[in-house]
């Protein structure tokens, strides 16, 4: 099963070099935020727990969110393999991530992160902020914490990765069909 942690600051291409993985692997795509959407809207006691910490204002722990992720993997038995997107966003997600998957007899086969300067992430998110409507994408200060936020919070999962030999970077700028060779040239490799 091969299973791949897509990574990279807001505006550094995931969605769209994401997109073209799953279709082009077969791989199921496995985003937090979707998780959290779809166990909220249905109810269920995963949903409901993470409900109580966000009602309190709390963060929802990771022992919950690595619950909801076993949760999808066991529903889809049949996956030739997942791309996790946006997850893990901490050392701690990721050594979690690592024990559960490695319960299943599964593991991580490598982390792509695109690498993007800081000037190109902010004029990319507010390119796409004009058509997705999302109000965050527009507001300079917002990008700016976003973009902090990664930079202090997120990127140490990167050395993780690369301490365990599964990290590879990609520059991604330039046309998107060129980006998604080099991607596949890695995951090929896996």
């Amino acid at each position: 099963m091969l299973n791949i942690v897509l990574f990279g600051p807001p505006g550094a291409g995931k969605g769209t070099q994401s997109e073209k993985l799953i279709n082009y692997y077969g791989l199921t795509h496995l985003s937090t935020g979707d998780l959290f959407r779809k166990h909220l809207g249905e109810g269920t006691d995963l949903g409901q727990l993470a409900k109580k910490y966000m009602n309190e204002g709390r963060l929802v722990p990771d022992e919950v969110v690595i619950q909801m992720v076993e949760d999808k993997i066991n529903s889809t038995k049949d996956a030739k393999g997942f791309i996790f997107d946006g997850f893990p966003r901490t050392t701690a997600q990721a050594e979690a991530l690592d024990e559960m998957l490695e319960k299943h007899g599964l593991n991580i086969a490598g982390m792509i992160a695109l690498e993007v300067e800081e000037d190109i992430l902010r004029q990319r998110i507010k390119e796409r902020g004009k058509t997705s409507g999302r109000a965050d994408d527009q507001d300079d200060e917002k990008i700016s914490t976003r973009i902090k936020v990664y930079l202090d919070e997120t990127l140490p999962v990167a050395d993780f990765y690369q301490k365990q030999g599964k990290y590879q970077k990609i520059h991604g700028v330039g046309a998107i069909d060129e980006i998604f060779r080099k991607i596949t040239s890695v995951v090929d490799s896996y």
